[in-house]
C-alpha cells in the first residue's frame, strides 16, 4: 500500500527550549504512515533553508520518498511557534523568517502522474492548496483531508472547495456541543462526503459513515509532548482501515471500524511519548 500526504511542510520552535522539530500535516502524515509500515511519500515545496534542510533529511532518514519534492531556493520554511506546558503543546503563533515568500504547492500535470500511483492521498488545510483540490477528481484514491479545529474551515465556501474532491475529511472539534457537531456532520455529509471523523480531544471521536455514528477510542497516558497527536491518531486510523479491507471492500465494515479505532488509540498514545511530532530535535538559529 501507498500513502502520500500533500501540501505543508514546517518546523515546530520551542521557544522556551531553543529547539526545533519538522512538521507540517501532510509531512506528518507521511511519516506516520511509514512508521505503521507502509510505503509512504511527501510533495510538496521544501525550501532551500535550514530549516527546510531538517524536513527533508528527516524524511529521508525515515524512508519516506521526496523525490519529486528537491529543495526550492527563494521561500522560506513555515516557523510554528509553540511551548511546552507539562507536556502539552501550547501554540503561540506563526511566523516565516527572512525575506523569501511562501509558496502553496501548485499540482502539475506530472504531479498528477505520480499521485496516480498511490493507494492513499491526503491534505490539509495549512497547504492553502484550496483551489487545486478539483485537480484530484480523477484519481482513484482515498483522498483524505483535514479540516483542523478553526472555524473558518467549517464555512459553505470552504467546504464548497474540498468536499466533491474528497472521500473522508477529519475535524478536530472539542469545542462543539453534540447538535452542533450533528449539525457539521449533516452539512460535510451534504457536500458529498461519505466518511467524516471527528476528534473531541480525550473524549475520544465520532465516525459518521452512511447515516450511522461510530464512536472511537481514546487511551490515556502521560504525556511527554502531545505534537502530532491528532495527525498520529488520523495516519494510523487510515493505515488501518485500508489494510483491514477497504482497499477490496470499498465499505468500512464494524469489525473494521473496532480494529482501526484500537491500532489508532494506540499508535498516537505512544506517539505522545516522542518529543516534537516525530523527534529529529535541531537548536532554533535566527
Amino acid at each position: 500500500m501507498k500513502l502520500i500526504g500533500i501540501g505543508d511542510n514546517v518546523v515546530d520552535r520551542y521557544i522556551n527550549q531553543n529547539r526545533m522539530f519538522p512538521g507540517g500535516n501532510a509531512v506528518n502524515f507521511a511519516v506516520y504512515a511509514s512508521q505503521c509500515g507502509e510505503e509512504a511519500a511527501y510533495l510538496g515545496i521544501i525550501s532551500d533553508d535550514r530549516e527546510g534542510r531538517l524536513v527533508r533529511d528527516s524524511l529521508l532518514d525515515l524512508g519516506v520518498d521526496v523525490s519529486m519534492s528537491p529543495l526550492t531556493p527563494g521561500c522560506v520554511t513555515e516557523r510554528c511557534d509553540v511551548k511546552l506546558v507539562e507536556g502539552d503543546r501550547v501554540f503561540q503563533g506563526v511566523s516565516y523568517g527572512g525575506n523569501g515568500v511562501h509558496r502553496p504547492l501548485r499540482l502539475t500535470e506530472e504531479h498528477l502522474a505520480y499521485l496516480r500511483g498511490f493507494d492513499v492521498i491526503h491534505c490539509g488545510c495549512y497547504a492553502y492548496m484550496e483551489d487545486e483540490m478539483k485537480k484530484l477528481a480523477d484519481q482513484s484514491a482515498f483522498r483524505t483531508f483535514d479540516f483542523s479545529s478553526e472555524p473558518e474551515y467549517r464555512e459553505d465556501e470552504y467546504l464548497k472547495k474540498i468536499c466533491p474532491y474528497i472521500d473522508m475529511a477529519l475535524f478536530s472539534a472539542e469545542e462543539l456541543a453534540e447538535t452542533e457537531r450533528e449539525e457539521l456532520i449533516r452539512k460535510v455529509a451534504g457536500f458529498g462526503v461519505r466518511y467524516i471523523l471527528i476528534t473531541n480531544g480525550t473524549r475520544g471521536q465520532i465516525l459518521y459513515n452512511d447515516g450511522t455514528y461510530h464512536q472511537g477510542v481514546v487511551k490515556l497516558l502521560k504525556p511527554v509532548d502531545t505534537m502530532g497527536a491528532g495527525d498520529s491518531f488520523f495516519a494510523s486510523f487510515v493505515v488501518s482501515i485500508m489494510r483491514n479491507g477497504y482497499l477490496e471492500e470499498h465499505r468500512l465494515s464494524e469489525e473494521n471500524l473496532e480494529k482501526s479505532f484500537d491500532f489508532a488509540a494506540d499508535f498516537s498514545a505512544n506517539n505522545c511519548l516522542v518529543e516534537g511530532a516525530f523527534g529529529y530535535a535541531a537548536p532554533i538559529e535566527e
